[in-house]
């Protein structure tokens, strides 16, 4: 086989999903000649796909000093917005697109880059002339989509977010059978309601059952085992189904992230009727005679999210930088953490209760939140939760925050109990922990 029938059959591999047979192939190749560029090429691009950006960096930069290429730049640029170097990454992609303006990856690229400066103005322009080239671009949509959304524009948003089914990411199918619900009258049908994302955003919209029940469902909604016991007792819903067991018989289906669009929600009409979480009042009970008399302001925090989400690097916060949280008086904080981060403590003499060993599901946690004063969290299922159950919570966010939080406001109308602390600049949390107890102080 020759060097180029080699590297033909590692670019079938990794189109394929092939990955570690094409990276093998690729090693070959440059075993026998070290500056082939297309190896090169290639290798960077698996590195950046394998979580090594700094690999990638390194092996495209050294593609594009033996032979640049538009292909070589905009890969660059995606490896340097994963390390967070934006601007670098904002000219690679120009790069590109001045070696080959017509080539809509780069544009998708470039308003990634721009979106995560929080240019949201360029990021748009760059989004639409990606699908002007290629109108069937699913991934752009999708972008423009949540850009939309985070601007407010729940019109043209809604629609646009509906790609995400065409994404080669999109783990979670439609379920097989009778077709998605479009908002027409169910008559008493069953309608099986499921989240196909994130636990935040099952909790998020599952406000829309009542909605779907006045329309005549029954409804079904299946959902990961954590928050199974919570929904059971949720108006509305007959039945409970753990995401992966055998669904039962049902007449039609919907995403819960497709009922916006279903009911055409604009921010006048978000239905956010509070509480529409409620936590079970034997284990709130319990949690309370647990608690002992309350002395001081109780306070929950959790301060990480899922390490594994897409945009951790930037919602989450070190939590050395919760610092100045701990010279606060009078005030109990209680950790609603879980996972890795929640092996981290203050230092000693910090009023710090730690049961999260016992937070077994989002019942539990709803309870012990329910015998709390304030949530103060990152945007992770704790700030959702708490919003849903009407508790006062501070939620902070990034300088590009999430779609849901939306731009340049203080209140979410998802979430009326909710304050936002937003970055002034791009991972500035001490901005916002210096606001956090600036108004800390004054509610005590």
């Amino acid at each position: 086989m020759t060097i180029n029938q080699s590297m033909q059959l590692a670019v079938q591999h990794h189109r394929a999903g092939r990955f570690a047979e094409a990276e093998v192939i690729c090693h070959q190749v440059l075993a026998q000649v070290p500056d082939h560029v297309d190896a090169l090429h290639l290798l960077g691009v698996l590195a950046g796909q394998a979580g090594h950006p700094d690999d990638a960096i390194h092996l495209i930069g050294r593609a594009i000093g033996l032979k640049p290429s538009a292909e070589a730049h905009s890969n660059l640029g995606v490896a340097l917005r994963e390390k967070g170097r934006l601007d670098e990454a904002i000219d690679a992609h120009r790069l590109a697109l001045a070696l080959k303006p017509d080539y809509a990856d780069a544009w998708r690229n470039l308003g990634v880059a721009l979106n995560a400066k929080g240019l949201f103005d360029e990021a748009m322009s760059a989004f639409e002339r990606a699908v002007e080239i290629k109108p069937d671009f699913a991934d752009v949509h999708f972008n423009l989509g949540v850009l939309r959304l985070l601007r407010g524009d729940f019109q043209n948003g809604w629609p646009e977010y509906e790609w995400r089914w065409k994404l080669q990411s999109q783990l979670t199918s439609r379920p097989q059978g009778p077709g998605q619900w479009d908002g027409s009258e169910l008559g008493g049908q069953t309608i099986l309601l499921y989240g196909e994302q994130g636990i935040g955003d099952t909790l998020q919209f599952i406000r829309y059952v009542p909605l779907v029940v006045a329309r005549g469902g029954r409804v079904i909604v299946e959902c990961p085992r954590e928050l199974a016991s919570l929904f059971e007792a949720f108006a509305g819903i007959e039945r409970v189904v753990v995401t992966g067991e055998p669904r039962p018989r049902f007449d039609q289906h919907c995403a819960l992230l497709s009922l916006p669009r279903v009911f055409s929600t604009q921010i006048d009409s978000i239905p956010a009727e509070i509480p529409y979480v409620k936590a079970d009042p034997r284990l709130v009970e319990q949690w309370q005679r647990r608690s002992g008399p309350k002395q001081d302001v109780r306070v929950g925090l959790a301060w990480a999210g899922r390490p594994t989400h897409r945009n951790d690097r930037y919602r989450s916060i070190a939590f050395s930088e919760l610092a100045p949280l701990w010279s606060q008086k009078g005030i109990e904080f209680y950790s609603l953490q879980k996972g890795p981060a929640a092996q981290q403590r203050p230092p000693d003499g910090t009023r710090w209760v730690d049961w999260t060993d016992d937070l077994h599901d989002f019942a539990q946690t709803a309870a012990l939140i329910e015998n709390l004063d304030l949530v103060i969290t990152v945007d992770t299922s704790v700030a959702h939760l708490a919003g849903a159950m009407g508790k006062p919570v501070w939620v902070l966010l990034p300088f590009v925050p999430d779609w849901r939080w939306l731009l340049n406001r203080e209140d979410s109308p998802w979430y009326p109990t909710a304050r936002l602390f937003r970055q002034n600049a791009i991972s500035d949390w001490q901005g916002v922990i210096n606001s956090v107890v600036g108004r800390l102080h004054k509610r005590v």
